[in-house]
């Protein structure tokens, strides 16, 4: 009778981008300040166009949707890599892309 592989793996341990404190911090304050720089500009775009009445035309209109979603894009990924950089052990779950 022919034995098959009978272990089972739930997840991987993902190394990331370095295992250096030194370089994980420095990127981590890196994509702290970008993510914080892109926050406040995005949201300066939106309020000044709503704001302001001169620029209630559609040009501004998709300029301000546009920020809007640059913001909720970058309110979502970044501050889930700045988390995981100040991870050591990273698990990614098998089944989950």
């Amino acid at each position: 009778m022919e034995e098959a592989n009978q272990s089972v793996v739930h997840e991987f341990i993902f190394q990331g981008l370095c295992n250096s404190k030194e370089l994980q911090i420095f990127l981590f304050l890196s994509f702290s300040i970008l993510y914080l720089m892109t926050v406040v500009g995005n949201l300066f775009v939106v309020l000044l166009i709503i704001t302001d009445p001169h620029l209630h035309s559609p040009m501004y209109f998709l300029l301000a949707n546009l920020s809007f979603v640059d913001f909720c894009l970058s309110s979502v990924t970044t501050p889930k890599l700045t988390a995981d950089l100040q991870r050591t052990k990273r698990p990614f779950p098998l089944g989950v892309a």
